[in-house]
């Protein structure tokens, strides 16, 4: 996309920006670019001085976005997609014609449920579309607004009045031990769930307490919780060669089973989990992330619930 200049400024810096801030590599956006690495790093030199920041710098063997980069991130992004828009034919978009990185973000289980699925949708409908799956991080942030990531996929607890949200279904948690645990045998009450086994949790802050012990607690009881990892998939491999109890969703169901790991209905009055979208409203008329938005969608709509 070329775009006129205006009061002297070259508004590709823009486009430039919008790639090196996403590459976060100088070869990388040449390659994206189709231009040579000195002419990439000489427009990365031009940026630099019509910003009055480095933009990126050198951190060991890699590049790092400044502060202020990640400040005008997402409204770079925003204006590089809407001039797309404006200076696109009127029609359709061929998706297949399109070249995009998408970030989502998302629990690590739903990137091994879904992520096979969703690569195979990509490369028959839109093989210049890549996807970039970030963990969710133990801390709150913007991610949505800042740009870091263009979807968010799971359970959204953002209460951010800008960022679209679109409830997809309810899931419902598990129990999971290895087989042949003590806790599959004879008939699993409340009193057994809590005091024949410690327990592992899941959480990506670290948290040793949840929706289980608040109801256990309504019936006057407690379960011992002797730790807290960051992953179902971890969670999963601490379980087979130990005799602890853990919770997962529907998602970690086939790499339970994968593990010879056995589940079970929880005993108890567990709250259902609500799984959905979230994006920012600049990607609301995007066709591509509209594209990509229908696809998971659809792959977690055609997902197995947990049984």
């Amino acid at each position: 996309m070329r775009v006129t200049q205006s009061g002297g400024l070259d508004l590709n810096l823009l486009v430039a920006l919008d790639v090196l801030l996403e590459e976060q590599s100088v070869g990388g956006a040449a390659r994206r670019l189709h231009l040579s690495e000195p002419a990439m790093s000489r427009t990365l030199g031009r940026i630099r001085k019509a910003l009055g920041d480095p933009v990126l710098v050198r951190a060991g063997r890699r590049m790092v976005p400044t502060p202020r980069a990640l400040a005008v991130r997402a409204e770079v992004s925003a204006v590089v997609e809407r001039a797309r828009a404006l200076f696109a034919p009127v029609g359709d978009t061929d998706l297949r014609t399109v070249t995009r990185t998408f970030t989502v973000l998302c629990h690590d289980a739903v990137a091994a449920a879904c992520g096979p699925d969703l690569f195979t949708r990509i490369a028959r409908d839109a093989p210049g579309l890549r996807l970039r799956f970030l963990t969710e991080s133990h801390v709150d942030a913007p991610f949505l607004r800042e740009g870091t990531a263009d979807l968010e996929v799971g359970v959204i607890d953002t209460v951010a009045p800008e960022v679209r949200v679109e409830p997809l279904h309810e899931d419902r948690m598990l129990g999971v031990v290895r087989a042949g645990h003590p806790l599959l045998e004879g008939e699993l009450t409340p009193e057994r769930f809590a005091l024949r086994a410690d327990h592992l949790t899941v959480s990506r802050r670290g948290r040793l307490h949840g929706p289980v012990d608040e109801a256990l607690a309504a019936l006057g009881l407690s379960r011992r919780v002797v730790g807290s990892v960051g992953s179902f998939p971890a969670s999963l491999f601490v379980i087979r060669s130990t005799d602890l109890a853990g919770l997962i969703s529907s998602w970690s169901v086939p790499m339970a089973r994968a593990l010879g790991l056995v589940t079970f209905e929880v005993p108890l009055p567990l709250p259902p989990v609500e799984v959905g979208l979230a994006w920012h409203p600049r990607h609301d008329v995007d066709p591509a992330h509209a594209w990509l938005r229908g696809a998971v969608g659809d792959v977690l709509r055609a997902r197995p619930r947990a049984q």
